[in-house]
């Protein structure tokens, strides 16, 4: 039941609402938002559900006892359960055929379906573990804290949430209705229905068509096939991000942010403050700064970046593709504190410009199927497969020879043009934030456009999507 599903959109999510707001006290709130939660998980799968109560009820368990101790070995041992039920179903594949490979073995497969959202509440609860230990506190109440890890707006792709941000807005759970927080969070809906129905999902054959076929490309299909899945996780991830946020405000809920414009950032640095902003948060918090952060010197600095992005890649997929696109990033960001650390600085317009490409660059390790296919795609958009430009843009050089131009089987070419479009889009217009802070008045025009966005993204739910960062 996806967020953007007529199922969800016209069945569910007004049902929720229904059933929440018509219990006048707070308790009986709780208790409706946790049925309305479970029955969003469960919709998906009993063997996921079934799973995600085991997780629960231990991680509250090893909260008591980890308060109540004060213990280290009570939070290594929660600490240990959670990443070995994440690891069992996410790497252990991963891990039998890397030795497989390595060892000429052949050891089966267990062939396991990677449970829902079980990276995103595995990093939550792991979380309220170690809050535990340095509080000294813990959960009394098992409702609200089954309703922290359960609470369907954020549970499937983020934000990763904190137990002290979130329970106490449960246990205030309407207690005032905040109408202009309501208003919010349907605008914030509209607009990342639209960012991922009318956008996101109209750019994905574009992307897939070129890693699905890397062996024939030239130099514009490569960077169409490139800029498109960039457009495409940006606009599918943004919009993920904005319909949590909108969802939770409707329900009273406050959200963190997670997603804030990253291809404005100037440097990799800026980038990883802006996308998906409560993973960067979890990883410096609870992976780069334990081992040693910036407070040891240059060399355990560089090591404890490396280490958490090799991590944070691995987090993102069980497969080499994504380590070593951690690893990647983890060699960026060493560069550029490098770079500051020897005081050099770079015009922001050139750095916005070089980050951009970088990023570009390194999603298309990100979305390949295998790392040659990478390597192939990287090598036509450098232009050592060729220069010959798709039909499609023979309408913008008419006086070129025929010679230059070829009919391509990966596009046309002109996609390059809305690309472009929304590249310029994204480093230039404000934040949807933004726009709701600065400029949202209750007005005719405003109900008008909101509506005519609403429509727009209505008429396009008929096409089957997913979003891009459930398979992680």
């Amino acid at each position: 039941m996806l967020f953007s599903t007529p199922l969800f959109l016209f069945a569910f999510l007004p049902l929720a609402l229904i059933f929440v707001g018509r219990r006048q006290a707070t308790r009986e709130r709780q208790w409706a938002l946790f049925i309305a939660s479970a029955t969003f998980y469960a919709f998906w799968s009993l063997r996921d559900a079934a799973l995600i109560t085991v997780s629960i009820a231990a991680n509250y368990w090893f909260g008591r006892r980890i308060a109540e101790s004060g213990a280290k070995f009570w939070l290594t041992a929660g600490i240990a359960f959670n990443l070995t039920l994440l690891g069992f179903f996410k790497y252990a594949d991963f891990f039998t055929s890397t030795i497989n490979s390595a060892g000429g073995w052949s050891i089966p497969l267990l062939g396991l379906a990677l449970p829902l959202a079980i990276s995103f509440y595995t990093f939550e609860q792991i979380g309220y573990l170690v809050e535990c230990r340095q509080t000294r506190e813990h959960d009394k109440d098992p409702l609200l804290y089954a309703l922290f890890v359960l609470f369907f707006p954020h549970l499937i792709a983020g934000p990763i949430i904190r137990h002290r941000d979130i329970v106490p807005q449960l246990k205030r759970l309407g207690d005032v209705i905040d109408k202009r927080a309501f208003a919010q969070g349907v605008f914030l809906l509209v607009v990342g229905l639209f960012k991922k129905v009318v956008i996101a999902d109209n750019i994905a054959p574009w992307a897939d068509v070129v890693f699905n076929n890397p062996g024939e490309l030239q130099f514009i299909d490569a960077w169409v096939g490139a800029l498109a899945y960039t457009m495409q996780l940006y606009f599918d991830f943004s919009a993920y991000s904005e319909l949590a946020l909108g969802i939770g405000l409707m329900f009273g809920i406050q959200l963190p942010l997670n997603f804030n414009a990253p291809y404005k950032s100037p440097s990799i640095t800026e980038f990883w403050r802006r996308w998906h902003m409560t993973l960067g948060s979890f990883l410096r918090e609870y992976l780069y700064q334990p081992l040693g952060g910036n407070r040891n010197g240059w060399v355990r600095m560089f090591g404890a970046l490396l280490a958490t992005m090799f991590l944070g890649g691995l987090w993102h997929g069980a497969g080499w593709t994504f380590v070593i696109w951690g690893l990647l990033h983890g060699t960026m960001l060493v560069m550029h504190r490098a770079w500051t650390l020897r005081g050099w600085r770079m015009p922001t317009r050139l750095g916005v410009s070089v980050t951009f490409l970088a990023v570009v660059a390194s999603w298309v390790l990100f979305r390949a199927h295998s790392i040659g296919d990478a390597v192939t795609i990287w090598r036509a958009m450098a232009g050592l497969s060729g220069f010959q430009m798709p039909h499609g843009l023979s309408f913008v050089l008419q006086s070129a020879p025929v010679a230059w131009f070829r009919f391509s089987s990966y596009g046309e070419g002109w996609e390059l043009l809305p690309l472009a479009g929304l590249v310029y889009f994204v480093m230039s217009a404000p934040t949807v934030h933004e726009v709701w802070e600065r400029w949202f008045q209750p007005s005719k025009r405003w109900a008008a456009l909101i509506t005519t966005v609403a429509l727009m993204s209505f008429f396009s739910l008929a096409k089957p999507s997913t979003f891009l960062y459930f398979q992680f």
